[in-house]
């Protein structure tokens, strides 16, 4: 026979002290367990969207990104002149040849500063990036020394908002615009005019070429083409694919950390829920006397405190996902391992972490909550009827 559930809740709120005390401590190891998620997902999240399954991403063979890649302006034109080249609304094909190089900026309003990525496009490249949009200032004139910044970093580095003046090397480039990309990692990009760039930062070469596809569907074939042909020296992935692997590792480390930082504090809130339930399991051996002459067996007892533990446990969940709501959206970056440049993104509170907080908060309950149980449950009857 089972104990009724009112009956822990009922004891959960009758010590309103000891239980907010538990559960504020689970609830910030919670709440640091959803941030650190929320943030591997932002950085994801905004890098996946930086790519479209619609466009395939040319770099060298055996490239890991576009900064160790070199494509030659000859192979450039021959993806430019395929048949299977989607065409824009003037009948030009949608490519672009990108030359992709990092520079440090100083940030604005902190010492130091960090790599920010470079990107030469084609006049093109907008109608082959849809995502991307002016919504401040005009696009760079072809053949000018002029640049568009993205939004995320135009408030995070100094020279980067409309009118400022960026050197790199010995070129000094206007900003003549702000561009958004739907939260993508183009918006932590800096943009101008491949033919203007391409002689300031390297050689006759680009770093990829990206083209849109007229049939999407048909890439396995043109990638076993493209990659067979011996003029090229290429290797093509879809560009989406492309930038989900550019967030792989730096997500997983990020989770890893936050995972580590979350098990050393639940630690101490598990300690926490362990000594509240002792001290319940002290006070109540009277009711635990009487749940015994009423029938109820030991095991039932076990499972009694067990759930009430849980519950705790969930409270204190509960609360640390209300929390973590708090950082949703909020802007940041960081450098991205893989290509050492700066990412600016936003966290991201998805349902599956706080799910995940929820399930962490339960299985601290469980942990914290066993000894406690066993001791209820091994209470011997002689004793606990002379509590009566």
């Amino acid at each position: 026979m089972a104990i009724p559930f009112s009956y822990n809740f009922r004891n959960v709120i009758q010590r309103p002290v000891a239980t907010l005390t538990t559960a504020v401590g689970i609830a910030l190891t919670v709440a640091i367990l959803i941030g650190a998620l929320a943030l591997a997902s932002g950085f994801q999240i905004a890098l996946r969207q930086t790519g479209s399954p619609a466009n395939a991403m040319a770099t060298r063979k055996g490239a890991d990104d576009e900064l160790s890649s070199g494509v030659s302006r000859e192979t450039s034109d021959i993806l430019r002149a395929r048949s299977d080249v989607a065409a824009g609304p003037d009948g030009r094909p949608l490519t672009s040849s990108d030359v992709v190089v990092l520079t440090y900026i100083p940030r604005l309003g902190q010492p130091g500063g960090s790599n920010v990525t470079i990107r030469g496009i084609d006049p093109s490249a907008l109608a082959l990036r849809s995502s991307v949009h002016i919504v401040s200032g005009r696009m760079f004139q072809p053949g000018a020394a002029e640049v568009i910044v993205g939004k995320r970093i135009s408030t995070r580095f100094a020279g980067c908002r409309i009118g400022d003046k960026l050197r790199f090397r010995q070129e000094q480039f206007t900003v003549v615009g702000l561009f958004d990309a739907d939260g993508s990692g183009f918006e932590s990009e800096i943009w101008g005019d491949n033919a203007v760039l391409m002689p300031v930062f390297r050689g006759d070469v680009f770093q990829s070429v990206t083209f849109r596809m007229k049939d999407p569907s048909k890439f396995e074939a043109i990638k076993k083409e493209l990659e067979a042909d011996p003029r090229l020296g290429i290797q093509l992935k879809r560009e989406s694919d492309y930038y989900a692997e550019q967030s792989a590792l730096l997500a997983g480390v990020i989770r890893f950390a936050g995972v580590f930082i979350t098990l050393i504090m639940a630690v101490g809130a598990i300690f926490g829920a362990m000594n509240t339930m002792y001290a319940a399991v002290g006070a109540r051996t009277r009711e635990i006397a009487t749940l015994l002459v009423l029938g109820f067996s030991p095991f039932s007892i076990m499972v009694s405190f067990m759930t009430e533990s849980v519950l705790l446990a969930l409270c204190g969940g509960v609360i640390g996902c209300l929390l973590s709501l708090l950082i949703n959206g909020i802007q940041t970056g960081t450098t991205n391992f893989q290509t050492f440049s700066e990412v600016a993104f936003s966290f991201q509170v998805t349902p599956q972490a706080l799910v995940t907080g929820l399930i962490f908060s339960g299985m601290m309950g469980v942990v914290g909550g066993f000894l406690p149980a066993i001791r209820a449950a091994n209470q011997p009857l002689a004793r606990a009827l002379r509590a009566l």
